[in-house]
């Protein structure tokens, strides 16, 4: 991004308060990496237990007498994690499928998109429970079920740019000076298509970030001790009416990162796509 569009993002309302969140947990998830939080997320306060929010605990603790901020710092960065993994490896294969179909055209388009039309055919969650109940529990099949849940989608947002870049004139002038294949898509395609790429990469990581939580709710992802907000979710939905805490805390997070990426989905569509940008 340029620093014209990145003085227009900061102009956009949506686009600032969504920036402005995801930066605030990309932090929290780097703190949560390197172990910067007010205790370690696993060590047990046996006195303190279901202890409210405190000057001690600022977001109380759970029945094992844990630390929740601290356990939430740890949890942005397992959960953020995957999320951004598996959105980086469904980016690059969907688009590299969706480019090739597009500018391929012919067979190969309709192999390619019949193919991914298969996995539209099911609700993205219960695709990716049945992925990750075939291989097993773990953040590492957690990524890989994302992944291909979402493959299909950057593949479809690829190809359709890509069918109206190669038909423009400079495209034809590359081909007609005997440019490659190669050279035409990494030179003159690629870069006219990231606009609406980068959108659906913002979009996508919110969406990721809500299957993970779904998971590992459902005891498919992270697994403990380890925490993410999904599993922090499920721990404490039994002691709701206890200590309501253990669920408010994590369930926060989980809507204010997703807000975050969709207000900044939102901002940065404005921004790229000129029809939608003020004169």
């Amino acid at each position: 991004m340029n620093k014209s569009a990145l003085s227009r993002l900061l102009r956009n309302r949506s686009g600032l308060i969504g920036l402005a969140l995801v930066v605030l947990f990309l932090a929290a998830a780097v703190a949560g990496a390197l172990s910067v939080s007010p205790y370690p997320p696993s060590e047990q306060h046996a006195r303190d237990r279901m202890t409210g929010p405190s000057s001690h605990y600022l977001l109380g603790t759970d029945e094992f007498g844990r630390d929740q901020l601290s356990r939430v710092i740890r949890g942005a960065w397992n959960s953020l994690r995957i999320a951004l993994l598996s959105v980086l490896l469904s980016s690059a294969l969907g688009t590299f499928l969706g480019v090739l179909a597009g500018y391929i055209g012919g067979t190969a388009d309709n192999l390619i998109m019949r193919f991914m039309d298969l996995f539209f055919a099911f609700p993205a969650i219960l695709l990716a429970m049945a992925i990750v109940a075939a291989l097993g529990p773990g953040a590492n099949n957690t990524i890989l079920a994302i992944s291909i849940v979402y493959t299909p989608i950057f593949a479809r947002v690829a190809r359709g740019p890509t069918l109206s870049v190669k038909g423009m004139e400079f495209v034809t002038a590359a081909r007609a000076v005997g440019a490659r294949g190669g050279r035409i898509l990494g030179r003159h395609i690629f870069p006219n298509i990231t606009a609406p790429l980068i959108v659906q990469i913002s979009l996508a990581l919110s969406w990721a970030i809500l299957t993970e939580a779904g998971l590992s709710f459902l005891g498919l992802g992270a697994q403990p001790p380890q925490p993410s907000w999904g599993n922090m979710l499920s721990e404490g939905r039994s002691l709701l009416e206890l200590a309501p805490w253990m669920t408010v805390f994590p369930g926060l997070a989980i809507m204010l990162c997703v807000l975050g990426f969709n207000l900044l989905g939102d901002g940065l569509r404005d921004i790229l796509d000129p029809r939608l940008r003020s004169t």
